[in-house]
């Protein structure tokens, strides 16, 4: 379907440049499309479960946001995470694409899909080679002109984009942000419940218990436990964006944003999507009720980017 792959192919590359909430409507739009050809509309179609993994694990090349905050925090060099980030962000999308492929029996032994990948891991495999075995503040330096780099050739490409195609880029971002209203009253059930789940695990205590009990078997086990820090976010990710945001803040004001715990909370932000939040209202507002292994293939997306965030912070920053 043309209009579903339009709606994908715009969802993704929204998520890819950062844009949270230009995602969004795009994937609405999307998953309406792919809903229109579903035999069981309350039960999720193999399509749909792929672009929900996709969606929450999706290559993020321009976090945006990540390194807005850390600027205003302060931070010396607020691009100096970039690096970490986008190899944490492609191993949640390495892994989540092919769990979901295995189970849907979908072959990835085409030949120009496994040079792709491959080129992109030796690409990044050899940045990061040349920063691990730089001097640290080389290292960091490095890492940060790549990320400088990228926002500007990206936001470069945009402007001479809309100059060849004659479109006033101005007035189409006006157009495009008038259907945030809408979107708002539209998503607003799906959001009070998320947000009330999250203010009750909060209230409860139960987050400060885990991360007592996690750093009690840390210590136990001889581990470093200044990931323990950093945790929060990683809780909070999957559930809501805002949440992990707010999260991701309390350790930079709190650790300072330079800090392991500061980076590595940065790097978890930038390293996977709201898994738990893309479902409720994609799937909520089609009406599926069944989601099937849609939200186990998303937390394993997560899990791994997660993880993969904490081991490349202790390598980069540690």
């Amino acid at each position: 379907d043309p209009a579903a792959g339009a709606g994908v192919s715009m969802n993704l590359a929204a998520n890819m440049l950062g844009l949270d909430n230009a995602a969004t409507p795009l994937g609405l739009k999307a998953m309406e499309s792919l809903q229109e050809h579903n035999p069981e509309p309350r039960r999720a179609t193999d399509s749909q479960i792929m672009f929900l993994v996709l969606n929450t694990s999706s290559v993020t090349l321009v976090p945006v946001t990540v390194l807005l905050y850390r600027a205003q925090q302060g931070s010396a060099d607020p691009a100096a995470v970039y690096l970490p980030m986008l190899m944490a962000t492609t191993v949640s999308t390495f892994i989540g694409v092919m769990l979901t492929a295995r189970l849907q029996r979908i072959p990835l032994r085409d030949p120009l899909l496994i040079a792709v990948a491959l080129g992109w891991l030796a690409l990044l495999s050899l940045l990061a080679l040349g920063v691990y075995l730089a001097p640290p503040d080389l290292g960091n330096t490095l890492s940060g002109l790549f990320g400088n780099g990228i926002l500007l050739a990206v936001i470069g490409l945009f402007f001479f984009a809309a100059w060849r195609a004659r479109i006033d880029s101005y007035d189409c971002f006006v157009e495009g942000a008038k259907e945030g209203f809408t979107l708002a009253v539209k998503l607003i059930p799906y959001l009070v419940a998320m947000l009330a789940a999250i203010a009750m695990l909060r209230a409860s205590g139960v987050l400060e218990a885990v991360l007592s009990a996690i750093r009690l078997g840390a210590a136990a086990l001889g581990w470093d436990t200044r990931f323990v820090d950093a945790l929060p976010v990683a809780f909070l990710k999957p559930l809501s964006g805002s949440g992990a945001r707010a999260a991701m803040l309390d350790v930079m004001q709190t650790h300072g944003v330079d800090s392991l715990a500061g980076r590595m909370a940065a790097v978890m932000q930038g390293s996977t999507e709201t898994t738990f939040y893309v479902l409720a209202v994609y799937f909520g507002s089609v009406g599926i009720r069944d989601v099937r292994y849609a939200l186990w293939c998303g937390l394993t997306a997560d899990a791994a980017g997660l993880l993969a965030a904490i081991g490349l912070s202790y390598v980069f920053f540690g």
